[in-house]
């Protein structure tokens, strides 16, 4: 198929109007692709335990499997990504993902139901961030950051959209029939999208950017300190966060507030997400590389220690559930950039996928670590206050995860 033309201005492979197809294209695939995949599942969950007779914690670890797989097929799909480019990986993960979704709405047995999950976390691991990320980080190269707030802005709205939209479908279809629907809209829309939306020739990555690293070996890089260090702080910070967004309802509710403005502050916390992730550009031209990760991961710790010692008025625990939200909101954009603002492009599928790995699984286990840990604990605030101890290690974690040569470089 025909590339688009190679402007002279800039190390990419598409013209203005192909970049600008490319960002709309990952906009409107991710708000499909994390609705479908990810929040469809807990609108639908209580309706397949009580149709079906299968526990929710059941229900879950079939969801949480998916999460896992999706976090070890990323590897070797970063890998693919640097070589062959986003279209092929994201079409095929599309693909995928319609049969999978099929057999959770058919399953008539847990290990199929189960199977269908794993299938779905093979398909997760083509279309959700991590690829989207590599795409717009190779093709929009020093421009990276405009297009990776647009993107992460928009699909933000995916549970904004698809909660709602599946809870309206769930009440006039069985759970079942409501999977089938969503599938149809997965293939019809994604599909072809990733297919004929991210057509054009896939670039070399900009030489003039992190130079020290182009022609690296990246297994090197993944071996280094820096890299194990900013690993585990993305780890421990995704876990943190996660674990408070799921769990921030029943402390709320505990400190007397009703479920509807629990749900409120949940709600602003989404918004604080937004308003988090539009000052995010801002914050790249005024700090270096070390001191964005510790600001931003210290913020959300300071949030956390916020929600777990403050007895109220609803005011201020809905103030702090807005910090927590903003913090986190950034927090995606931090581990977008955190590959390309270290080692540069070159490698980027790669070392994002293994990157990415440690942070899905925490991904997945933190609902329940959370749940958990209120028990052993003695409530919501205690496992607050541990979850904030987490966020600060990462963020002193951070501070060492920028590499040597790197350090010459003053945004760093």
């Amino acid at each position: 198929m025909q590339s688009e033309p190679l402007t002279t201005a800039e190390p990419v492979a598409l013209s203005r109007a192909g970049l600008r197809r490319v960002l709309a294209v990952l906009c409107v695939t991710e708000i499909t692709s994390w609705g479908v995949l990810y929040y469809a599942f807990p609108v639908l969950a209580p309706g397949m335990a009580a149709d079906t007779g299968w526990s929710i914690g059941t229900i879950t670890a079939a969801f949480s499997l998916g999460l896992v797989v999706s976090a070890l097929v990323g590897i070797p799909a970063g890998r693919w990504l640097d070589r062959l480019g986003p279209r092929l990986v994201m079409t095929t993960g599309s693909v995928l993902a319609v049969p999978a979704v099929l057999g959770i709405a058919t399953a008539p047995t847990l290990p199929w139901f189960f199977a269908s999950w794993a299938l779905a976390g093979v398909a997760m691991a083509g279309v959700l961030y991590q690829p989207a990320f590599a795409a717009l980080t190779r093709w929009w190269g020093p421009r990276r950051v405009t297009a990776l707030t647009a993107v992460t802005l928009l699909a933000g709205l995916a549970s904004t959209i698809f909660a709602p939209l599946t809870a309206a479908l769930a009440e006039h279809l069985a759970w079942r029939h409501t999977y089938l629907v969503l599938a149809a809209v997965l293939a019809v829309v994604t599909i072809p999208a990733h297919l004929f939306g991210l057509r054009g020739r896939w670039p070399q990555p900009d030489p003039a950017e992190h130079h020290e690293h182009a022609h690296h070996d990246p297994g090197v890089i993944a071996r280094s300190r820096a890299f194990v260090l900013l690993l585990a702080a993305i780890a421990l910070g995704t876990f943190s966060a996660f674990a408070v967004v799921v769990n921030q309802v029943p402390l709320l509710i505990g400190r007397g507030l009703s479920i509807s403005t629990a749900a409120w502050a949940l709600g602003l916390g989404g918004l604080g997400q937004v308003l988090g992730r539009l000052g995010y550009r801002t914050l790249t031209a005024r700090t270096s590389v070390r001191m964005r990760g510790v600001l931003i991961l210290g913020a959300f710790a300071a949030a956390t220690v916020l929600l777990a010692v403050l007895p109220g008025p609803a005011a201020l625990l809905i103030a702090a559930a807005m910090l927590a939200g903003a913090a986190r909101g950034v927090f995606t954009l931090l581990q977008a950039t955190a590959i390309s603002d270290r080692w540069g492009a070159a490698h980027y599928g790669r070392l994002n996928g293994i990157l990415s790995a440690p942070a899905m699984i925490a991904t997945a286990l933190a609902p329940w670590a959370g749940a958990a840990l209120s028990e052993v604990l003695g409530g919501y605030p205690t496992v607050f206050g541990l979850l904030a101890g987490i966020a600060a290690l990462a963020a002193v974690l951070a501070a060492g995860s920028v590499p040597p040569a790197a350090r010459a470089d003053p945004r760093s």
